[in-house]
């Protein structure tokens, strides 16, 4: 979800696991020219999220890296299934009212921009949890520090490819 953390716990830990990292949203805006929200708020979700899709396969082709994706990404069953097929997928699940909290008084999530960016969070969510629990790891996040929560990824990483082998 949006305000979860995903492009700052990100870039941790692929500086953690010496690896590159992209958000998404970025690849996006390099690819358009405007920013992943002005792309949204113009185009509209389905547009966006078609050009999310083909960004995100390019990115799983390239070489092994961290990818932050948008929150809705993991929704789109399109974007969903190349993810699960060609990455490590984790959930960063925070509370609402962190993302609440991380969100407000920011006018670049076109989806909070009304009168009800919490109510909305709680609908997103209540919407995205079926398709976020089908990640391959689920963290927990909230108010701790990054670097623990990199650490808890990095441990359920371990674990994960260990029963895997």
């Amino acid at each position: 979800m949006m305000g979860a953390g995903k492009s700052t716990v990100g870039r941790r830990l692929a500086k953690r696991l010496e690896l590159d990292f992209i958000d998404s949203d970025d690849a996006i805006e390099q690819a358009c020219g405007l920013p992943a929200g002005e792309v949204f708020a113009r185009y509209g979700e389905k547009d966006f999220r078609d050009g999310e899709r083909r960004i995100i396969a390019r990115l799983l082709d390239d070489h092994r890296q961290v990818i932050a994706t948008g929150g809705g990404a993991f929704a789109d069953e399109g974007t969903r299934s190349l993810l699960k097929d060609k990455a490590v997928t984790i959930w960063l699940d925070a509370p609402i009212e962190i993302l609440a909290e991380r969100t407000s008084g920011r006018d670049t999530r076109p989806l909070l921009n009304n009168d009800d960016p919490r109510g909305t969070l709680e609908r997103l969510m209540e919407a995205r949890r079926p398709f976020y629990s089908q990640a391959d790891i689920r963290v927990r996040s909230g108010n701790v520090p990054h670097r623990d929560v990199v650490e808890w990824i990095v441990s359920a990483l371990e674990d994960y490819l260990q029963r895997r082998v």
